[in-house]
């Protein structure tokens, strides 16, 4: 996975490219952490990317609202990929995220 970060007045925007599974654990906490700590208002997570999200990514997703929510950063998910859509609205996390097709 790869996963690139754009940041502009205390907003950013991570861009995910590949498979979204338990190996981009590493890589998707240190890029978080690094914006929670930057103290960024709003952070968008831009999944059209992705070409696999398996439960360990729901898992990291829900791990990182509750850091933000800690730090009162807004998170939105951003996607127009059909597949990762099916399975974020089958985790029902339309009530959990602020969601952007």
């Amino acid at each position: 996975m790869v996963i690139k970060e754009f940041t502009r007045d205390q907003q950013s925007k991570l861009t995910f490219t590949g498979r979204f599974d338990f190996s981009a654990h590493k890589d998707f906490r240190e890029s978080y952490q690094k914006l929670l700590e930057n103290k960024v208002k709003l952070i968008v997570l831009d999944l059209n990317g992705v070409e696999y999200l398996d439960s360990s990514a729901l898992g990291m997703l829900l791990q990182f609202k509750d850091k933000a929510d800690a730090t009162r950063t807004k998170i939105v998910i951003e996607s127009r990929n059909t597949f990762v859509n099916d399975i974020l609205a089958t985790a029902n996390f339309q009530k959990i995220f602020e969601m952007k097709k």
